[in-house]
């Protein structure tokens, strides 16, 4: 089954401060290189979608086998870059994740073990980890069937009113080690994260 990933790195990470969260360094390597490589590690075609600091996005992601979707809305919000992305996709792919850039500690293991759960459902329903709480958590993966609702997304909404629509036609997959959904929105967030990646790599 031909599964791909939109990954979003198009925001300004207003929150963040002046820099971009997704060009801090994580262990020698920026936040966005390190989500990167653990989506081309589980062997899926990669889409990067590129908005703010466009040069800086690219220079980042340099020698990996991926492609690049600029979205000259990216201020716009959220909804624009998925369009972007999802728009991108080639006419064989059967299921889409859309990844948030600032997931620093996203593993190939969650995207294989988020792909085998969507294969159950022979790419029927939209799949996604949860805590042990059942709380919905990113990435999620889309079925074909949905790109065209992805596609017309705009603006600062995120694909996450689209899935409360489709209470129907979703599979979770629990996740026992909830550090992968760790995501980088402040400052502290980045030191909290180097600190875990330190002692991770001790």
């Amino acid at each position: 089954m031909n599964i791909a990933a939109v990954l979003l790195a198009a925001g300004a990470s207003k929150r963040f401060g002046e820099n971009n969260k997704l060009l801090s360094d994580l262990g020698g390597k920026p936040l966005i290189r390190r989500v990167a490589e653990a989506i081309v590690c589980s062997g899926i075609e990669v889409v990067v979608v590129t908005g703010c600091d466009r040069p800086q996005i690219e220079k980042a992601l340099e020698g990996l086998p991926l492609r690049f979707a600029h979205n000259l809305n990216w201020e716009s919000g959220m909804g624009s870059s998925i369009a972007v992305g999802i728009n991108a996709l080639g006419l064989q792919t059967q299921g889409a994740f859309v990844v948030p850039g600032d997931l620093p500690f996203l593993t190939s293991d969650l995207i294989k073990d988020l792909m085998a759960v969507f294969m159950e459902s022979r790419g029927a329903l939209i799949t996604y980890p949860t805590t042990c709480m059942g709380e919905q958590r990113n990435p999620v993966l889309w079925p074909r069937r949905f790109f065209p609702s992805l596609a017309a997304l705009s603006g600062s909404l995120g694909a996450k009113q689209l899935l409360q629509n489709c209470e129907d036609a979703q599979k979770q997959a629990h996740v026992l080690d909830e550090s992968v959904f760790v995501d980088v929105d402040a400052p502290t967030d980045l030191e909290a994260a180097r600190s875990r990646w330190y002692i991770a790599n001790l």
